[in-house]
């Protein structure tokens, strides 16, 4: 996608393995490239959010696990680069599924081809991440172009948090419908919720569609029902961390109370998502997916640009104050009108998300 006309990439690799990030926590006030390069390095680049989004967190463990194999490919070094980045955050599936990927590839070959491996096996999956989102923009457009033929009419979408090229690879899973509805000429006008504690809507989907000329509105968390009960709202397209292979996805806080406006209102509710984010270990969301629990820091302290034009860090709640900070919420399949992926468009049910199974292909 474009940034300052340039074409980007949320994550890169250089002609001698340096793996390259941008370093997120700074969007949109001040772009910042840094380059991973110690096992530590990309642990901290997944549990510290410098990378986010399910997809980019699984290519980033990927390339961390390769990247480890350059300076220790033994069986123990597998091992522990294995374990300790799969710990770097509990909820996002794509993390095992990215690790699993280039684990499987390395774990039978001769020590002395590991390192080669590993990356080859990374950078295979960091491109299918980039093919998937396409499909998905492909198929989600489709559903906005149907819109558009029946109201004809500019469509009105929202979206909550960031799943838009910066929380994948490129293109994005909830963004792509947008870029490629716009790409085919549909008009339409995405409503972006703040997504605090974070600000990933404020912060980075607004900032991505800014870049790539999407017309849009920064609205607070609380104002999509609003929107909705006065048929402002077309469309919901969000993104998961984690689908459960009965439908249920967990995604950022506050998307089970958007999904639930959406079905007051009868406004149809999607889900985008590639099918490494599908947990096909489990059926039952609320119970099964482990909810990360964040810093009470993020909800204390917001950043921005002071009055001097800096990036400054300042506090809003009392000093006295507790705070619970919660980082995702799980919605139940009943909610959900279809999951977008890049196979299709499939119902948010046991029966059809099974099907969907690659094992069933």
């Amino acid at each position: 996608m474009l940034v300052n006309g340039e074409l980007k990439t949320s994550i890169w690799v250089d002609s001698d393995s340096s793996v390259w990030i941008i370093d997120q926590r700074w969007l949109p006030h001040d772009i910042r490239e840094i380059k991973l390069a110690t096992l530590d390095d990309f642990h901290s680049s997944i549990s510290n959010m410098l990378v986010r989004g399910a997809p980019l967190i699984g290519v980033t463990a990927a390339f961390g696990l390769a990247s480890h194999m350059l300076h220790d490919s033994s069986d123990e070094a597998i091992k522990h680069a294995y374990d300790f980045l799969i710990s770097a955050r509990p909820t996002a599936v794509n993390l095992r599924t990215g690790l699993d990927y280039v684990f499987s590839r390395i774990n039978d070959c001769p020590r002395d081809n590991r390192a080669e491996v590993a990356f080859a096996a990374a950078t295979t999956f960091r491109n299918l991440e980039i093919e998937i989102s396409k499909e998905i923009g492909n198929n989600g457009a489709g559903l906005i172009k149907k819109l558009h033929q029946q109201k004809n009419r500019q469509i009105n979408i929202l979206t909550h948090c960031n799943a838009g090229w910066l929380a994948t690879v490129d293109w994005g899973t909830a963004t792509a419908p947008m870029y490629w509805a716009d790409k085919i000429g549909v008009p339409i006008h995405v409503y972006v919720d703040e997504t605090r504690p974070r600000n990933q809507g404020a912060q980075l989907t607004a900032w991505e569609l800014g870049q790539n000329n999407i017309s849009h509105d920064l609205i607070v968390d609380n104002a999509g029902g609003h929107l909705m009960q006065h048929g402002m709202i077309d469309i919901v397209i969000v993104g998961t961390d984690r689908t459960t292979s009965s439908g249920d996805v967990c995604n950022k806080i506050g998307t089970y109370q958007k999904a639930l406006a959406a079905k007051d209102n009868d406004v149809p509710f999607y889900v985008a998502l590639p099918s490494t984010t599908i947990d096909w270990r489990i059926t039952d969301g609320h119970k099964e997916i482990e909810i990360e629990n964040r810093s009470p820091d993020e909800l204390h302290y917001v950043q921005g640009l002071n009055s001097r034009g800096k990036i400054d860090t300042v506090r809003i709640s009392p000093q006295t104050t507790n705070a619970l900070n919660p980082a995702f919420d799980v919605t139940p399949a009943r909610l959900i009108t279809g999951l977008i992926t890049e196979l299709g468009v499939i119902k948010a049910c046991p029966g059809a998300v099974i099907e969907f199974h690659p094992y069933n292909s």
